[in-house]
């Protein structure tokens, strides 16, 4: 790393740059004695990042699922992961779940926890209706676009 009277070597960050854009990175840090330089770029919204694709049955191919007595059609009004990471169905192991089968729910209202990267991301429901499925297991892992509750 070399200084410069001006300040920091601009050759420097350009080449932290270019390994942020080749390794998909979104922040570089480097410290060199008391010299410290981050680069750092804002991370890609949610729905902006490709989806991979799932290593289960895509809803559509998923006709129907037992829930208690009936039988619910997972193809409609399924809400699907926003992203990869762990489901959680309550805040921490002791609490009350958000949801159960049978409950009804409000637009917005959280209906589960992702944990992704250490973050807890709270998954709101898309529309008001009764829930009439859970399709995952508490605190499994879940994948982008895996049916994780179905509301009616």
């Amino acid at each position: 790393m070399s200084i410069k009277k001006t300040g920091v070597d601009q050759q420097l960050i350009r080449d932290l740059a270019g390994i942020l854009n080749d390794t998909n990175l979104t922040e570089i840090e480097v410290e060199l004695g008391d010299l410290k330089v981050r680069v750092s770029r804002q991370a890609p919204a949610v729905h902006a990042i490709a989806a991979p694709q799932p290593s289960y049955a895509p809803a559509a191919a998923q006709p129907a699922v037992a829930a208690g007595p009936a039988t619910v059609d997972v193809s409609k009004n399924a809400v699907a992961s926003p992203m990869v990471g762990t489901a959680y169905l309550a805040p921490s192991p002791d609490a009350k779940p958000f949801i159960e089968v049978g409950q009804t729910v409000k637009e917005g209202q959280t209906l589960l926890i992702i944990e992704a990267m250490k973050t807890m991301n709270q998954i709101p429901s898309p529309r008001a209706g009764t829930v009439t499925a859970i399709l995952f297991e508490d605190a499994t892992p879940v994948e982008y676009g895996m049916p994780l509750v179905v509301i009616e």
